[in-house]
């Protein structure tokens, strides 16, 4: 299948073939001739072109403006178009990226916790000035309730408290999501008044690659598929709810503070904000999965290992709220 996509849509790009990482949404194969490299990426979880034309619409407006590092160059092919069908009967799309130099940081590595602050600041600063001239097809995080129509909240209340068979043993873990979730929904509005702007959404240690020499320095940001309009804080807050139980995490947590304020400066309501928003970020995690799992997407066992791992998030951050919020306010300021 991706020969044929290459041969037909990319000829020029065509060479051998390694698959790469293959993430929840997507699958990507890296593709090597003697003159070039490339990223294909199948888009798995949605037939909507107009997602991907969203996502590339911010790309392009990106490369007008100068970056320090990388971001994903999308190729046409030999029709013009930088987006085919996957010609199995799936209806997905397939898209071909110019090749970025650079590897994945470690699981859970600190080496470059500054530098990705100072990367996401700056990336904050250009998406702020992006033209775009689309609406986004994504909504922002604080409409929760108009995300995930698969589970009203009669659902989901309803799945915590009376969890099917599989999730019996869970029980204790889906009533901390259960009161979360309700926390959560009662905070929305008001999260709606901070500061708003373009924002990637899914800055995590997957999406980035570093210089392998200089495994401290972030070199590239990657997969832009859920950049939508949202409040701007949400931004540190997504990267921030990744550092929360990994070794070192007050040492992660304030050296990209810091690196991030070096570029943008909060105000207090929006520092004020960002462990809320952490927990919506959670929040959304837990409906994400449990969407996919009533669609069929997924297993049980996928969703039950959300439940933990959140769970356990939430834990931490209940435990963890007083020296977060000295240190947002100590080094955002």
């Amino acid at each position: 299948m991706i020969q044929h996509l290459l041969q037909v849509y990319w000829p020029e790009w065509n060479g051998e073939r390694v698959k790469g990482p293959t993430g929840w949404n997507n699958t990507t194969h890296f593709i090597h001739n003697e003159q070039r490299r490339s990223v294909m990426r199948i888009y798995n979880t949605h037939r909507d072109k107009a997602r991907i034309e969203f996502e590339f619409a911010v790309l392009d407006s990106l490369q007008q403006v100068p970056l320090s590092f990388k971001i994903p160059a999308p190729l046409p092919s030999a029709s013009g178009d930088k987006m085919v069908r996957v010609q199995d009967g799936s209806d997905r799309y397939a898209c071909l990226f110019a090749y970025i130099e650079g590897v994945r940081p470690e699981e859970g590595s600190t080496q470059a916790a500054y530098s990705f602050g100072e990367k996401t600041g700056e990336l904050v600063n250009a998406l702020a000035v992006c033209s775009i001239g689309m609406e986004p097809v994504y909504p922002p995080y604080f409409e929760l309730l108009q995300s995930y129509p698969a589970c009203s909240e009669a659902f989901i209340l309803d799945f915590c408290k009376q969890p099917p068979m599989e999730f019996k043993d869970q029980i204790e873990a889906l009533h901390i999501l259960k009161e979360a979730y309700a926390d959560i929904c009662s905070r929305l509005e008001s999260l709606k008044n901070l500061p708003q702007q373009l924002v990637h959404g899914d800055l995590n240690l997957s999406n980035l690659l570093v210089d392998a020499e200089h495994p401290h320095t972030v070199t590239a940001l990657l997969d832009f598929e859920f950049c939508t309009r949202d409040v701007r804080a949400m931004e540190p807050a997504v990267v921030i709810s990744g550092f929360l139980g990994i070794a070192d995490e007050r040492k992660a947590i304030q050296q990209f503070c810091e690196g991030f304020a070096s570029r943008v400066r909060l105000n207090a309501e929006e520092i004020a904000a960002i462990p809320v928003l952490m927990r919506l970020r959670m929040v959304d995690v837990f409906l994400h999965f449990l969407s996919r799992y009533r669609e069929g997407t997924d297993e049980s066992q996928v969703l039950r290992e959300q439940v933990d791992m959140l769970a356990a998030g939430f834990k931490r951050m209940e435990s963890s709220q007083k020296w977060l919020d000295d240190m947002l306010f100590q080094y955002l300021m």
